[in-house]
């Protein structure tokens, strides 16, 4: 079986809605554990209420300091770890908060640091994912693409199917249908709303 290669800075420096969709179906590998993202959220940094670089001078630092592929990691409510992923050097730039994934390797260490057994509660969520991962504020800023023990291994199979909807658990730019799911899985955080009421629409993608 051939090497599967890791994401290079390339792929995020396209626009940050194409790139979401492409992360779908991706394996992230986080030191001994891994799993294949089945769900992002895409912010755009300008003219999105929604996103951190809308209210955090912060937040624009580190867009303006950071190449295409940097990790950004915010405590969320003082309580959950969320991973982002920088997109910048296209038309415009923006951040993909990874909000859940199917666990495949590590899944030991992931339930004992979550203190659970069902293996779709390990990584169904932003915060869950962060604790089962063990990733906090000190891989802040590092690259997705410098280091194979953290990085995200291209697709396997021959095709992946995209189901896009609303961004969830904000209160601004909700209407926005930036929430990308894999299709059919039930890893996701929340499941995603019937086709007669969500505003997005299925895609394919193809092979990479």
């Amino acid at each position: 079986m051939a090497k599967r290669s890791f994401l290079p800075c390339s792929f995020f420096e396209r626009d940050p809605l194409v790139c979401a969709r492409e992360l779908i179906g991706t394996e992230l590998v986080w030191g001994k554990c891994s799993g294949v993202v089945v769900e992002v959220e895409a912010y755009l940094t300008l003219n999105d209420e929604a996103c951190h670089t809308f209210t955090r001078p912060s937040t624009r630092g580190f867009v303006e300091r950071n190449t295409a592929g940097a990790v950004y990691i915010y405590l969320n409510y003082g309580v959950h770890w969320m991973l982002n992923l920088l997109v910048k050097g296209g038309s415009r730039s923006g951040l993909i908060l990874i909000r859940a994934l199917e666990p495949r390797r590590g899944l030991t260490l992931m339930k004992a640091r979550r203190g659970v057994e069902e293996v779709r509660q390990l990584c169904s969520g932003p915060g869950k994912l962060a604790q089962a991962l063990d990733i906090t504020k000190r891989h802040h800023e590092m690259n997705i693409c410098a280091d194979s023990r953290h990085c995200l291994l291209r697709p396997e199979g021959p095709e992946i199917r995209v189901v896009a909807d609303q961004r969830i658990g904000i209160s601004r730019s909700r209407d926005f249908p930036w929430r990308f799911t894999l299709a059919g899985s039930p890893f996701v955080s929340v499941p995603v709303r019937s086709p007669l009421t969500r505003r997005g629409s299925a895609m394919t993608l193809p092979a990479r």
